[in-house]
Formats: C-alpha cells, sequence, structure tokens
C-alpha cells in the first residue's frame, strides 16, 4: 500500500512545529513509524498521548504535582497534534481534542506558576483561554496570545514560560473557529470584533493591569494580531510571527489539508465558498490604522505563506515598525526558536514596562 500523501505533507511542513511544541522526538518517530493511512494519524498520536497521560495520574497520585502537570502537558501536546488536522473525521477529532482541553486543564493547578481555566463572554457565548501570572509580580501586564488556522491555546504552552519569566501574564485563547470554539462560532477576518471583548474582560480582571495589554500571534493569529490592532487602542504592543497580508492571496498554492482545514473552520459547504470567504482576511486598506509598536517576524523558507507580507505590513502602518526576516526560517520559524522567543519576548516586555517575575 502506497502512503497516504497527506502523511508527507504533514510531516514535512510541521515536524519541527511538532518537536519545538513538546512533542518528544521519540514519541513523534513512534507515531509516525510505518504509518500509511491517514485516518490512522489521529488514533497513533492519540496512543501516545494516553500514555503519558497514564504517567501524569501515577504521579499525581504518588503526591508528585510538578511532574505529573509535565506529563499532562505533554500529553496534551500529543493529543492536539493527533487531531489538528483531521477534520474529515470529526468525532475521533472531537475526542481527541477534548483530551487535550482535559490533560492540560489538569495541569494547570500544578504548574510554576500555576495557570486557571478562564471563560471570556462572546457574543452571547463564551471563549475558552488560559491565564497564567507571573510569580511575585502583582498586577502584571498581559499578553493576548493568538494561535493559528489548526492550532489552539493548548498548543501555545511551550511559549507562556518566556513571557511569564520576563513578569507578563499570559492568556492563550482559542478565537472563533479555533480550539474549543472551532465547532460552533466560524473563523472570521475582522479579529478586532474578538480582541474588543477580551480586552474588556482583561479590565474586569483586578489582577491584571488593564492598561498594558499586548498582543502575540503566529501564523493566522499572526495576522489576526495586526488586524485587531488596526481598531483596538487599548492594545499597547503587537507581535506578528508569519501572519499573512491578505491570506487567500496565494490560495492555489497552499496545500490541499490546508486549504480545507480553511474551509472546515469557517464553516463552509465547498472549496470556493471558502476562497471567496478568505477574501476578507485582510489588512489592505486597514494597516496604516497600527499606531502602536509592531514587531514583525518572518521566515524566508515560508511554504505556507508569503514570507514578504511582513514587509508589506511594514511599509503602511502609522506607528513604530521593526521587522526581522530570519533566513533560515520556515513558518513560524519553529526550526530557530531560538531566533524568535527570546527577542520576542524581550521586545515585548520593555514596550508593556514588565519586569522580572520574582
Amino acid at each position: 500500500m502506497a502512503r497516504d500523501p497527506r502523511i508527507d505533507t504533514v510531516i514535512s511542513l510541521f515536524r519541527p512545529r511538532m518537536i519545538s511544541s513538546g512533542v518528544p522526538l521519540a514519541d513523534f518517530e513512534d507515531a509516525i513509524s510505518g504509518l500509511e493511512r491517514w485516518e490512522d494519524w489521529c488514533p497513533r498520536f492519540a496512543a501516545r498521548g494516553a500514555f503519558h497521560e497514564g504517567l501524569a495520574r501515577e504521579a499525581l497520585a504518588a503526591g508528585h504535582a510538578l511532574s505529573a502537570a509535565g506529563h499532562f502537558d505533554t500529553a496534551a501536546i500529543l493529543y492536539h497534534f493527533g487531531k489538528f488536522m483531521f477534520g474529515d473525521y470529526p468525532e475521533a477529532m472531537r475526542a481527541t481534542h477534548e483530551k487535550a482541553v482535559a490533560c492540560r486543564t489538569a495541569a494547570l493547578p500544578h504548574l510554576n506558576p500555576p495557570g486557571e481555566r478562564v471563560e471570556i463572554p462572546f457574543e452571547g457565548t463564551t471563549l475558552k483561554a488560559n491565564l497564567r501570572k507571573p510569580k511575585g509580580v502583582s498586577n502584571p501586564p498581559v499578553v493576548i496570545m493568538v494561535p493559528g488556522l489548526e492550532a489552539t491555546k493548548e498548543e501555545l504552552l511551550s511559549y507562556e514560560p518566556w513571557f511569564l519569566e520576563r513578569g507578563m501574564a499570559t492568556l492563550p485563547v482559542d478565537g472563533p473557529g479555533q480550539g474549543e470554539a472551532e465547532y460552533d462560532i466560524p473563523m472570521r477576518g475582522e479579529w478586532e470584533t474578538v480582541a474588543g471583548p477580551i480586552c474588556d474582560w482583561i479590565e474586569s480582571r483586578p489582577d491584571l493591569d488593564g492598561g498594558r495589554i499586548g498582543i502575540w500571534g503566529v501564523s493566522m493569529g499572526g495576522y489576526y494580531a495586526p488586524r485587531a490592532v488596526c481598531f483596538e487602542t487599548r492594545i499597547k504592543a503587537c507581535v506578528a510571527i508569519s501572519g499573512a497580508y491578505e491570506w487567500g492571496e496565494n490560495w492555489d498554492q497552499k496545500s490541499d489539508i490546508n486549504r480545507n482545514t480553511f474551509r472546515i473552520r469557517s464553516h463552509k459547504a465547498t472549496l470556493e465558498e471558502a476562497r471567496e470567504h478568505a477574501k476578507s482576511f485582510t489588512l489592505r486598506g486597514v494597516a496604516k490604522g497600527i499606531a502602536c509598536p509592531l514587531f514583525l517576524v518572518a521566515g524566508k523558507l515560508d511554504r505556507l505563506l508569503i514570507y514578504d507580507a511582513a514587509q508589506r505590513v511594514a511599509e503602511e502602518v502609522s506607528g513604530p515598525v521593526e521587522v526581522v526576516v530570519v533566513e533560515d526560517g520556515n513558518h513560524v520559524c519553529h526550526n530557530r526558536p531560538y531566533r524568535t522567543r527570546p527577542a520576542t519576548t524581550d521586545w515585548m516586555a520593555a514596550r508593556l514596562g514588565a519586569a522580572p517575575a520574582g
């Protein structure tokens, strides 16, 4: 049997992403070893997730809460990468997604610093997010963390420590079409309508500094974050990594699985409807509204988005902007995380006036 080409597509595009996000290399290799059918992708990764979940529960029962948190997080990231592109099998995808959420939620109270699952009022329902606050910092600034097309708040767990260590609270959130919201709320290009309610919620929290809000996004989130600050002036600084200027402009060059995932997350019946919807994911004509400091990062080897989108955005904004192009970086520079994580979090800390956590 010839191997399903979708397997090779996902591995070639996302292997560095999975490893840099916390998937142990040995588990990744176990999951893909001898894999030929796409329908086996999710069960393979879910099996590895279940193994680590078992370790977490053993550690918790033995009173080793910090170890349990680490195992739960590893389980969550494995479950996540089992379901992340599995839209053609919605029942298996959702069941595995629920396990990812449950494991990350189980980890939160045992982390150092701990976290809490929160719900943000949004258009008659709620958006789910995970809040963590830096140790020893009163009323810290907070960074809204925005995942990508098929990503979730759980996937961003490996980025959180970089902000927390620098004195910033982290708020990874599942927006419309993402994570826990993907089943009921379709993706939208007008992310300012999402950022506003999130800022309202931050301002309602007496333990957070609503006057020092930043936003950080990767991939599709790297479009959402600049789009938000085109209109939402309560956000004081923005980082965008591998975001689009117009997400749909290279539609025909995107992989079949990428286009189909966008269709599913957008709740569209056909790819043609999805293509039309993609046209609304644009900064054209609105980027001039970006007045807050903006830091744009692109990988020159990006195979998913047009890497020079960062420069196109930079040319139109009205506020201070910095652009970094990583010459040997792929999409989101997952293959070179040491080029992006320290630089972007140092930059955000300086803009929000954060002090290192105690």
